[in-house]
């Protein structure tokens, strides 16, 4: 009689836990509606604008000999055919569109004044004693320093 009475309590303890955990088949109207995902629209972000050095050489011309020209690689304004690359655009020193676009991190590291050994680069060509990492004048005597070969051994 006692199992009886505690596999009763287990049974309605059963049929409470799956009772409360059966869905009613309702969905739930607090949950906000997801809105449809919208395509990404990317924007055209070439520049076709004219880039021009102080010399108002282009970068980009017709090879048909139209007038004006393009910063950008495209399509003649005017007769509508592919524009061509212009040599002269870069053999101008004047040009404006000089942007370094180094990273920090590739810049050499700065030489130091001696090797492991002590030796030091630039030697002053009298004798005197130290030297420097670049060339220069010898802080001693005033004279031009000059190369040491053996700063490479």
């Amino acid at each position: 009689m006692n199992y009886y009475k505690i596999l009763t309590l287990l049974v309605l303890g059963a049929v409470m836990t799956f009772y409360g955990c059966k869905e009613d088949g309702k969905t739930n109207t607090n949950t906000p509606k997801q809105a449809d995902p919208q395509p990404f629209k990317a924007s055209n972000t070439t520049n076709n604008e004219t880039s021009q050095s102080t010399a108002s050489v282009y970068h980009y011309t017709c090879a048909n000999g139209c007038e004006g020209g393009a910063a950008a690689a495209g399509n003649c304004a005017t007769c509508g055919n592919p524009l061509a690359h212009n040599q002269a655009f870069h053999n101008n020193n004047n040009n404006t569109n000089n942007t370094q676009t180094d990273s920090p991190f590739l810049t050499p590291a700065a030489e130091t004044s001696t090797n492991t050994s002590g030796v030091f680069h630039y030697i002053c060509g009298q004798g005197c004693a130290g030297g420097a990492g670049a060339a220069g004048n010898c802080a001693s005597c005033g004279n031009a320093l000059t190369h040491n070969a053996a700063y490479h051994q």
